[in-house]
């Protein structure tokens, strides 16, 4: 019996399933290279610039806590992405140096028996921000679009409803003065596995792996297809996705708090200090690299 969570799956799917050249890429790589062929960079940016640049991103981010709540502002910032693209390494980064009574972290588990048998959007609506509060959605609405179909916990019709209603409800959010920011975190193949296995290795990270991450091992590309079909069916001009490569994660935790940071218009506000998101990581679904599938 091995020690390793869900027995060792992610270790067996490595040696056994893993597409040949993915397994490669990872065996040959150093600890700081990047896997993907089509990431702009070859290694991670250096810690001493990126913690310069950080620091400023994290008083910028104080500054802004403060704005939310002496004016009453409603913020939303949905993290979506690839399993272990970075979110939650994230979102730990942008709040941790802010007040949890401002900055909530929404994180929601599997449907309980009612919220299954209610409108899809309904177990969402209480967690919408009120006055002076935002709301991190660590995984979101989303869920429908892209894991319910790829596993099939939602039918077509489900998802077509979905599809249909997203637009006025997102928008609905907008018109009542919410500011809706959302981010998804792309990580290529050889990465994602990559920390998949550090994750089965490392007992304090262990608890991060679920039976969805174990299962989803072989659905690379059915995961492609349903995100390609979810961010091209809700890239509204209203609310539009912002793509962060992820490979690199501070590179993309930068990234992703520049871009919460520009679009909150805030007292005290320092664009220079700031900073321009990298647009050769950050930018519009179009960023998003093809994704082949995978060959032996």
């Amino acid at each position: 019996m091995s020690d390793l969570p869900f027995d060792g799956a992610i270790s067996r799917f490595f040696a056994k399933d893993a597409p040949k050249a993915i397994r490669k890429l990872i065996q040959k790589a150093g600890k700081d290279d990047i896997l993907t062929p089509t990431y702009p960079y070859g290694a991670e940016i250096k810690a001493k610039d990126y913690d310069t640049i950080m620091d400023n991103l994290q008083r910028q981010l104080v500054r802004m806590q403060a704005d939310i709540k002496a004016s009453g502002k409603r913020v939303i910032v949905v993290f979506e992405g690839r399993d272990a693209a970075g979110k939650g390494g994230t979102i730990d980064t942008m709040r941790e140096n802010l007040n949890p009574r401002v900055a909530h972290v929404v994180a929601l588990s599997k449907p309980t028996e009612r919220e299954a048998a209610s409108w899809y959007f309904q177990r969402y609506i209480d967690w919408l921000p009120a006055a002076g509060e935002m709301m991190l959605f660590d995984r979101s609405w989303y869920n429908r679009g892209i894991v319910e179909h790829v596993f099939g916990f939602c039918t077509p019709d489900q998802r077509n409803r979905f599809f249909r209603q997203l637009p006025e409800f997102e928008h609905m959010l907008i018109d009542e003065g919410i500011i809706l920011v959302k981010l998804w975190l792309e990580v290529g193949r050889a990465e994602q596995l990559r920390r998949f296995l550090a994750r089965e290795q490392d007992p304090l990270k262990q608890w991060k792996l679920s039976s969805i991450d174990i299962d989803g091992l072989g659905k690379w590309d059915d995961y492609c297809k349903a995100i390609d079909e979810t961010l091209a069916k809700s890239h509204f001009d209203r609310a539009p996705w912002t793509v962060i490569l992820s490979d690199d994660k501070k590179r993309a935790r930068i990234a992703a708090i520049q871009t919460v940071l520009l679009a909150v218009d805030f007292k005290g506000r320092d664009k220079a200090l700031i900073g321009t998101p990298d647009p050769a990581i950050c930018g519009g679904p179009s960023l998003r690299p093809p994704n082949a599938p995978a060959k032996d």
